[in-house]
């Protein structure tokens, strides 16, 4: 076995650990003398070498500087050959010191003796000088002649050498400045840079022909809560003016600060969507320190966010109760009391407690009588309770105190309107949108500036709806309704087999006789169930309804005077439950003219069976095509375009009008919208 090269074992033997180690120390030793013969023998110009490196750190120096800058050394503010020397002086194997210790000691002499010689090259240099300048002289009666013979050539010259002195002097300058610039701590902003942080306890003011105002130096970071966010850029810029940004809310008192630490854990909870453990720490801090008004309101945002996710609206009133207990709390900070109540009067108008809300927000308007945003919710506070008369009454305030001010501008633009004072509301509104202020972009005030306009025959009102087309308030410009469902299928007029209701028009066709009789002697015996039109849309003449069904909810009196009529309609589910329309009679007198307008919604169609219609003088206008009725015969139309209507006949107009949810709405979308 021990011929054949094996072993015991049976395992072929390979080289010894003592062998391997001697051959190691061999190669390694042979690697340590072959670098200091390079450097021995001078195999290596090194003198090459370190200009070439000098080159290409020159060249590269912004992007290199900052990443070898963290092995500078030697403290000159860059790395370099002497900082090499000092790092490798810091390996741990000091055999390799020793071995590189002598070599490098020769180099640095050899560089020594080298700068002598650049002395002694400096001091041969100087002498040449003196020569060239006595050289000089004699070529200078010369040049001269050859100037006045090429005067061309020679102001070209001259070009060129004033541009390269200019050009010198241009980046001398700008380095003078970014030095300057660098010592007092500043930095110029420049068009597309955001401003920079300043440091610098000292700053200079620096002068220049444009007046700029000097970068604000930013405060250090402050504490979470009651920290001010950082300015926004204040300073003028290409013509441009910036405001400063709104100084974040001061949230936490002198105890509060105390338990900091405590109230910024339950925060983050609740921050990261953990609503129900963010409560618990909330109630637990509130249990633990019942005087911390930070605390409370923490568990009132909580118990808000709870409400939202489990929808539940009893504990949307926790938290509006809580919300309430916040201010009652000593030492509260004033901007705590101001998103306590804003917040508390906004969950109350979700409740639709809208007399709750008003008297949050009277109480808002008390403590801080010199906000005007605090006047103008109060404002919509009335409007939702249908008090115009006292929110014109706060609107005129806030504009006697800001005469500027976008959303006090539309809101009093719309309360005018809204008193028919057509011409007075169109300056408020178009100031008001013009503004830009928040709260003025709203689909509300473009529909009625435009249909201001429009009753005025300015053709400026379509510019308007374009503008509000464009800016997403409007399907288009003929298709104005503010309440919509996205997506569903949009045209001004509609055919029977298009509805997909061919039963239901085919119905009210087949028994429009019926339907008349009925109506007709509603007209002789119960006259005054035809109330008159109430939404302004008359520009003149006589125009009334008598109701049956409205928002899906039948008029059990109404339909006692109409049975059979009403019997009908109980077959068609899709017109007796649109909780966003209306089956009534309709009765419109000669001389009546109904501006353009639209309905609210595009979720239904409305159908308009004749009755008794005048041989001429009346017709109905959607979008740009005009038609007219014929009795026993159904219009369809979507009611959510413009739409005008003439009654110029001899005599009156009756129709039954029966409104129908649009075709491509589900089942499920039926059950659930809300009622207009």
């Amino acid at each position: 076995e021990t011929k054949h090269g094996g072993s015991k074992n049976g395992k072929k033997e390979g080289l010894s650990g003592s062998s391997f180690f001697t051959w190691f120390m061999v190669i390694a030793l042979l690697g340590v003398w072959t670098s200091v013969a390079v450097v021995w023998f001078e195999l290596v110009d090194y003198e090459e070498v370190l200009a070439k490196a000098k080159d290409f750190r020159y060249n590269l120096s912004e992007v290199l500087q900052g990443k070898l800058g963290i092995y500078d050394a030697d403290g000159d503010g860059d790395f370099d050959v002497e900082d090499a020397k000092v790092l490798l002086g810091k390996y741990k194997h000091r055999w390799i010191k020793e071995a590189i210790k002598e070599p490098l000691k020769k180099l640095k002499e050899k560089q020594e003796s080298k700068k002598e010689e650049i002395k002694d090259e400096e001091g041969k240099k100087k002498a040449r000088k003196g020569k060239d300048a006595a050289d000089r002289k004699d070529k200078k009666a010369v040049d001269v002649n050859k100037l006045k013979k090429d005067p061309d050539k020679a102001k070209k010259d001259r070009g060129k050498e004033k541009e390269k002195s200019l050009d010198k002097n241009v980046k001398s300058k700008e380095a003078a400045k970014k030095s300057a610039s660098e010592k007092d701590g500043t930095t110029q902003v420049g068009k597309d840079k955001e401003t920079k942080k300043i440091t610098r306890k000292k700053r200079n003011k620096q002068s220049s022909g444009l007046k700029e105002r000097s970068v604000p130096a930013q405060p250090t970071p402050p504490e979470s809560e009651e920290a001010i966010q950082p300015a926004e850029k204040s300073y003028v810029e290409s013509g441009k003016a910036f405001p400063k940004k709104k100084k974040k809310p001061k949230l936490l008192n002198k105890f509060d600060k105390t338990i900091k630490a405590e109230i910024d854990a339950a925060e983050k909870l609740r921050k990261k969507g953990k609503v129900e453990e963010a409560l618990r720490a909330f109630e637990a801090l509130v249990s633990q320190y019942p005087q911390s008004p930070r605390a409370r309101y923490g568990k009132a945002q909580s118990e808000d966010d709870l409400a939202e996710k489990m929808r539940s609206n009893e504990m949307l009133q926790k938290a509006i109760n809580t919300y309430d207990e916040v201010v009652s709390l000593p030492n509260v900070p004033s901007d705590l009391i101001k998103l306590s109540l804003k917040r508390e009067a906004d969950r109350q108008q979700f409740l639709g407690r809208m007399r709750g809300s008003l008297i949050t927000l009277q109480k808002l308007v008390q403590l801080f009588p010199s906000d005007t945003s605090f006047k103008n919710d109060l404002g919509v506070g009335y409007l939702l309770i249908g008090d115009n008369s006292n929110a014109k009454k706060v609107y005129e305030e806030v504009l006697s105190l800001a005469p500027n001010d976008g959303f006090a501008k539309v809101h009093y633009g719309f309360i005018l309107k809204a008193e028919n004072k057509i011409a007075e509301s169109i300056p408020y509104l178009k100031e008001g949108l013009e503004s830009g202020d928040p709260g003025t972009n709203d689909g509300r005030f473009y529909f009625h500036l435009g249909d201001a306009l429009q009753r005025m025959g300015d053709k400026e009102a379509y510019k308007w709806y374009e503008l509000g087309y464009q800016r997403g308030h409007f399907a288009s410009v003929w298709q104005r309704s503010l309440y919509n469902v996205k997506g569903l299928k949009a045209q001004p007029w509609w055919t029977a087999r298009e509805t997909g209701y061919t039963e239901l028009v085919k119905s009210l066709e087949k028994n429009w006789k019926l339907i008349r009789d009925e109506g007709l002697a509603v007209m002789d015996k119960k006259r005054s169930l035809f109330l008159p039109e109430d939404e302004n849309l008359r520009e003149k003449g006589d125009w009334s309804q008598f109701t049956l069904w409205q928002q899906g909810r039948k008029n059990e009196n109404a339909c006692k005077s109409v049975p059979k009529t009403c019997a009908l309609l109980e077959r068609f589910p899709e017109a007796t439950g649109c909780r966003r329309g209306q089956i009534k009679y309709s009765i419109m007198h000669p001389g009546t003219h109904v501006w353009p307008h639209t309905g609210p919604t595009n979720c239904r169609l409305r159908m308009h069976l004749g009755l008794v219609i005048p041989k001429e003088g009346c017709r109905i206008r959607c979008a740009q095509e005009n038609r007219t009725w014929e009795e026993g015969k159904v219009l369809i139309f979507d009611d959510s375009f413009e739409h005008e209507v003439w009654q110029d006949a001899e005599n009156y107009r009756l129709i039954f009008i029966v409104d129908v949810w649009h075709p491509e709405l589900t089942p499920q979308e039926r059950r659930t919208l809300p009622a207009i």
